[in-house]
């Protein structure tokens, strides 16, 4: 499968629709962790790892926005995500699956490790593998884009970090023909993105 075919794939999502539920990040904090609630960690992640298009929006933006809360969070400066981008960037994709399998397995909701393998199992052509990771990043994409609408601070879209927001923006087709400003707000920072008199609001969240 070309690599062509795969952005294809990764943007057709954005042409869905569904409703705009406003994302309640200390609901879902306590939610996450309660073993009666619907929206349970345990009880998502199973249905996330076994059949990922079975996840409405606000499950998605449960599991999304709540690695925020959790402690095994791996982040892109750690030595092992540098060994998994190099093993990308040098072609060895047996070797970057095999690493990014171990990292998904400890943060599986990880949209940057999410991407790396969606890229190394299109270079192998594994279609199974690359369609169920797909069907996971169209998930929490999807979770994403139903955090609002971006028209304006209030309703802005909410992401957890820069690569994230640079992640929806490849979605929405948001490019370098943009002009971005910015604003400091009490837990995070906007990024509001302008053409033509249009404007769209992104929050990334420091909740930390």
């Amino acid at each position: 499968m070309k690599y062509h075919f795969f952005l294809l794939f990764m943007m057709l999502s954005v042409f869905g629709f569904s409703q705009k539920p406003k994302v309640d990040l200390k609901a879902i904090e306590k939610s996450l962790k309660s073993s009666d609630s619907p929206y349970n960690y345990e009880k998502l992640i199973f249905k996330y790892k076994g059949y990922p298009k079975s996840l409405d929006s606000i499950e998605a933006q449960y599991l999304y926005y709540g690695r925020n809360f959790r402690d095994d969070k791996v982040l892109t400066t750690s030595d092992s995500f540098k060994s998994l981008a190099e093993a990308f960037k040098g072609g060895n994709f047996a070797d970057c699956i095999k690493q990014g399998k171990a990292l998904y397995d400890k943060d599986p909701t990880n949209l940057d490790i999410l991407l790396i393998l969606l890229r190394a199992y299109d270079a192998l052509k594994d279609g199974n593998n690359f369609m169920h990771h797909l069907n996971q990043f169209r998930s929490l994409t999807d979770g994403i884009k139903s955090s609002g609408d971006g028209k304006s601070e209030k309703t802005a879209y909410f992401v957890n970090s820069v690569g994230d927001e640079y992640i929806l923006l490849n979605i929405l087709n948001i490019g370098q023909d943009y002009t971005r400003n910015s604003k400091v707000a009490k837990d995070g920072m906007y990024d509001i993105w302008e053409k033509g008199g249009q404007q769209t609001y992104i929050k990334i969240l420091y909740l930390d």
